[in-house]
């Protein structure tokens, strides 16, 4: 059942009708290809290093058949949410879209609007913490992977990420000025390749490790605990990592409003969504499976930073600096619908302000002219500081990911995108397809709960312990 329905309840109204506005020089022209390069930079994050300890929790037949489940549920939900861009007709429809919210409220109404708006800004503000986090844990592990060579594998190196936290905080301010998604096709890409770039480095240390073992480590059913009950936790921790691993629906509609048309953009971005999950679902199978073949049930948290791998030194170093530099484009791929969303709701609430809407250039020796608005300096000042103060409070780098997955992956995932399905394709109730529909979203529901409360136990037990 939708919060409400087209748009016939009393809410006020998340956005105007006429949706976002966009600035009159701004030209779509992107293709399956940069659709497909913001999609790997958000995707292929934190999540992929969390998967050889995720199936080391599930062992060999659960943890490969949960990444598969997860990619096919990614790769169904996905082909469903690029039929909401356009209204009332997913090719042809005069309305765009161009937000999450904005299709939920043309399509389910301003209650439902609102309550996937504190959703969506919940989970995104998540992301930027992990981020946060994961920089950080790479920023130590490169220290540590000198001090481990200089003086050896039981040495006391140890480093404090605090201060790594701010460094990543401070490259975000500078960052933060790129004004939307349209701007930043260039940093998606540079994160695209460094993300296949420490891809393939675990990848290939978890197969050279395993060859040097002469033996493929884990078991059937994964790690060994005390109680039935621990088993349980690890098991819901692991599936909301993967879970985490996988949707992008956060940011889906916004990808999709880069893409030129003709082609119709829905079909451009379903090529793109299969493009970047069969890429995605490679890299996870092989980084997941070759790092629990290689450590089996002492698989580490983070693959690249808990130390399985000491040497080569300098190869280890490199990956974690692939990883940062990921970090940072990710980070903006996740924040650019904040940022919007904050620069459209004060301009449409203060239209007189010139704090809000004026713009001033200014000229920084030998950089083109740059112009800034004070309200966005501010507001992504603020946010970029907040992301990481909750970071430095809880630097829980497995638990954080899996909570996260948890607890995006029903509501935003599936629950909005099949209601919006409903309507745009004027699915009769109980018919088939909408049964087979309701109980795919119900499963998923079940599934998101299960790893919500072990995700929440993990985080508490962590503070706490």
């Amino acid at each position: 059942m939708a919060f409400g329905e087209g748009g016939g309840d009393a809410t006020a109204p998340l956005i105007s009708s006429d949706g976002p506005k966009r600035h009159p020089n701004v030209v779509r022209n992107g293709n399956e290809w940069t659709a497909a390069a913001h999609v790997i930079t958000a995707v292929i994050g934190s999540g992929v290093l969390s998967l050889a300890w995720s199936m080391a929790q599930l062992g060999w037949v659960a943890g490969p058949g949960m990444m598969v489940v997860f990619a096919s549920v990614t790769a169904l939900q996905s082909t469903i949410f690029a039929d909401c861009y356009r209204s009332p007709d997913p090719e042809h429809g005069p309305h765009r879209n161009r937000t999450y919210a904005h299709a939920v409220e043309r399509n389910l109404g301003s209650s439902s609007a609102w309550v996937c708006q504190l959703l969506q800004q919940t989970a995104l503000f998540g992301y930027g913490i992990a981020y946060t986090i994961t920089a950080s844990i790479s920023f130590r592990a490169i220290l540590k992977a000198n001090c481990y060579h200089a003086h050896g594998h039981d040495a006391p190196c140890s480093f404090d990420g605090s201060y790594y936290m701010l460094m990543f905080g401070g490259a975000q301010l500078l960052l933060s000025s790129i004004p939307d998604f349209h701007d930043m096709a260039w940093l998606s890409v540079v994160a695209a390749v460094m993300s296949f770039s420490y891809a393939f480095i675990g990848l290939g240390l978890g197969l050279a490790s395993t060859i040097s073992n002469g033996v493929i480590k884990g078991s059937i059913t994964g790690v060994p605990t005390k109680t039935p009950l621990a088993k349980v936790w690890r098991v819901s921790q692991a599936i909301g990592d993967i879970a985490f691993a996988y949707p992008y629906s956060l940011i889906l509609l916004e990808i999709q409003d880069t893409l030129k048309s003709p082609p119709a953009e829905n079909k451009t971005m379903k090529k793109a969504s299969i493009i970047s999950i069969l890429v995605t679902t490679f890299f996870y199978l092989c980084c997941g499976c070759f790092g629990y073949a290689a450590f089996g049930s002492d698989a580490p948290g983070n693959l690249l930073t808990g130390f399985g791998f000491y040497e080569p030194y300098w190869l280890i170093d490199f990956a974690n600096a692939c990883i940062i530099l990921h970090l940072l484009g990710g980070y903006q791929v996740y924040s650019q619908p904040i940022y919007q969303f904050a620069d459209r709701y004060f301009a449409e609430r203060y239209p007189g302000s010139g704090f809000v809407n004026d713009f001033h250039t200014v000229k920084v020796p030998l950089l083109p002219p740059y112009r800034v608005n004070l309200l966005r300096v501010c507001f992504r000042t603020v946010y970029v500081g907040s992301t990481t103060a909750v970071a430095l409070f809880f630097p829980y780098f497995n638990e954080i990911l899996a909570l996260l997955g948890a607890l995006n992956f029903w509501p935003l995932a599936i629950y909005f995108p099949v209601e919006m399905y409903f309507i745009q394709r004027k699915v009769p109730r109980w018919s088939t397809r909408w049964l087979v529909l309701q109980g795919f979203s119900t499963v998923c529901l079940l599934v998101s709960a299960f790893a919500l409360v072990g995700s929440i136990q993990g985080v508490i037990s962590q503070k706490l312990g």
